[in-house]
């Protein structure tokens, strides 16, 4: 019988944790802190650019290759919105010092290098697009 109780416990926690990193996917979250960005992230800021989606990946990353797709065509769409990417395989240093803890990261970074908001996993397109709002030049459509 207490097999049965630890199964049922390991399914529970199991349930639980997929629930939590499900809700945490995707989602837009503002910036709470300045971070200091590494000097190879500053070195892809393009600074006629509002905002740069700055994509943290790694080389075996299936999400990133879906995340580098939408921010793409996104960047394509969108005046003022460049989106580059860094891969981070061979580079750990950048993300600790990002405070990354898994990839695709996606930092909004606008022309100075003030982090405006990051997105862990893939984003939510319209979540983005809301949030970058405020930052870009012309409303979006």
């Amino acid at each position: 019988m207490t097999g049965v109780w630890a199964l049922a416990g390991a399914v529970a926690v199991a349930l639980i944790v997929g629930a939590v990193w499900r809700a945490r996917n995707g989602r837009v979250r503002r910036a709470d802190r300045p971070v200091e960005l590494p000097e190879p992230v500053r070195e892809l800021l393009d600074p006629p650019a509002p905002v740069t989606l700055v994509q943290l990946s790694t080389a075996f990353c299936a999400p990133c290759r879906h995340t580098r797709a939408l921010l793409a065509d996104l960047a394509d769409r969108t005046d003022g919105l460049r989106h580059v990417e860094l891969d981070v395989t061979d580079r750990p240093d950048v993300a600790a010092a990002l405070g990354v803890l898994r990839t695709p990261t996606t930092l909004a970074v606008d022309a100075a290098g003030v982090e405006l908001l990051r997105v862990g996993g893939v984003p939510d397109r319209g979540a983005l697009l809301a949030a970058l709002r405020p930052h870009l030049p012309r409303p979006i459509g």
